[in-house]
């Protein structure tokens, strides 16, 4: 159990400053090669897909506002479409206008470098500053994943490994879990890979509509390390990665900070695994491709995503 003060030496002693170049913004992204996403592709074994992210609620999630137009014709302007759109009065449309925050504790989002800062600073020793209120993030922002993070991922079901169906709140994962999660079953973590993290907490919800409160089960500060020497590309759980309280009265969420800031490693918050988790039992797998493809948010911190792993 490292103590505060090793905790804190994580933010020098597993940087990844300047390891890529001073102009990184991919940071943990880097490992994943050419050949990484060729050992994704040949996790393809069943061709069975399955979704790692919650359906968005209405109104809960997210503020929405629908447009049904039975008859486009009549539509407000019509008048100044061409000829030809007045002539077809067969068709109509629906379209919304949604408004989402994305970050918090229940909807699948991707977490990018901005999103954190440590003593002000973001990534690769950029300042805050960079992100302006009107445009956003100048740096390490969601767009820097623009082509998409398609990878090998892994799933670590560390509440199999206690033979609980889920953990409580406030229980962490140490790395005696992880390396317990591969040896049941039979898989290791590689540099590239995607590891996801199962507490249990989406059968919870699932079962009782939880959904929410800063008390929750997850990795510990103490993985950090070993996901830094296993040069993890990213990081995904199916509650907000950080276990809480994290044990650390100066440092709240160490494995958001130290991954986001230190180290570049981009993370999966509020995953719903357990079809995910259901399926590699079946299947005897434990690794598939991971397909994450935010959307193009000039400027964010992040992207809501729907991860899809292929078996």
């Amino acid at each position: 159990m490292p103590g505060q003060d090793e905790v804190l030496g994580y933010f020098r002693g597993l940087s990844n400053w300047g390891r890529w170049g001073e102009n990184d913004e991919l940071g943990t992204l880097n490992f994943v090669t050419d050949a990484v996403r060729l050992a994704g592709v040949r996790a393809v074994r069943h061709g069975r897909s399955v979704s790692c992210g919650w359906e968005v609620g209405v109104p809960e999630e997210m503020e929405r506002a629908t447009t049904a137009c039975p008859c486009a014709a009549e539509m407000p302007g019509a008048e100044h479409m061409p000829a030809a759109f007045h002539k077809d009065r067969r068709w109509g449309f629906s379209n919304e206008r949604l408004g989402i925050m994305f970050h918090g504790n229940t909807i699948t989002h991707l977490d990018s470098p901005c999103h954190i800062f440590w003593d002000g600073m973001m990534y690769n020793g950029r300042s805050h500053s960079l992100v302006d209120a009107a445009a956003g993030s100048g740096w390490a922002a969601v767009t820097a994943a623009a082509n998409g993070i398609v990878t090998r991922g892994v799933l670590l079901d560390v509440a199999a490994v206690r033979d609980v169906p889920w953990l409580e709140p406030g229980e962490g994962v140490f790395p005696d879990d992880l390396e317990e999660a591969e040896r049941r079953q039979g898989v290791q973590v590689q540099s590239g890979d995607a590891v996801l993290l199962r507490t249990g907490y989406g059968r919870a919800r699932h079962e009782a509509g939880a959904a929410g409160g800063i008390t929750q089960a997850g990795w510990h500060a103490s993985c950090l390390p070993w996901l830094h020497e296993r040069e993890v590309a990213l990081i995904g759980a199916d509650t907000p990665q950080d276990v809480q309280p994290s044990g650390y009265d100066d440092v709240l969420m160490p494995v958001h900070a130290v991954s986001l800031v230190a180290m570049g490693l981009w993370m999966l918050d509020n995953c719903d695994l357990e079809e995910c988790a259901t399926t590699a039992a079946e299947l005897g797998q434990w690794d598939f491709q991971l397909a994450v493809a935010p959307v193009r948010f000039a400027g964010t911190s992040g992207s809501p995503v729907n991860p899809i792993a292929t078996f």
